[in-house]
């Protein structure tokens, strides 16, 4: 018997890149695309955050490949060509 409800489908993930900025001016900013959205910051945070997204897009773009199918090295190594870089992992037993 089949149960009643919501029928679940497995949907295929989707990767997505969040940006968020901290800083402000008094305006509220969000930039979304196919595979990113950006929130907040100041007229220049965002403007950078801009500028980032689409570069990382234009380089997966160059290799025919989407954010979903770069390994955690292949987007790190992208990231860094852009600029970015991965802070340091907190230690989960500082206090």
């Amino acid at each position: 018997m089949a149960k009643a409800g919501k029928q679940t489908k497995e949907r295929p993930s989707k990767a997505i890149l969040v940006g968020v900025g901290l800083d402000s001016d008094g305006h509220k900013r969000v930039t979304t695309g196919p595979s990113f959205v950006l929130v907040g910051g100041s007229q220049e945070t965002h403007e950078v955050m801009t500028e980032k997204v689409i570069k990382i897009n234009e380089k997966l773009n160059a290799k025919g490949k989407r954010l979903d199918d770069v390994s955690r090295e292949e987007f790190d190594d992208i990231a860094q060509s852009v600029g970015l870089r991965r802070g340091k992992a907190r230690d989960s037993q500082a206090n």
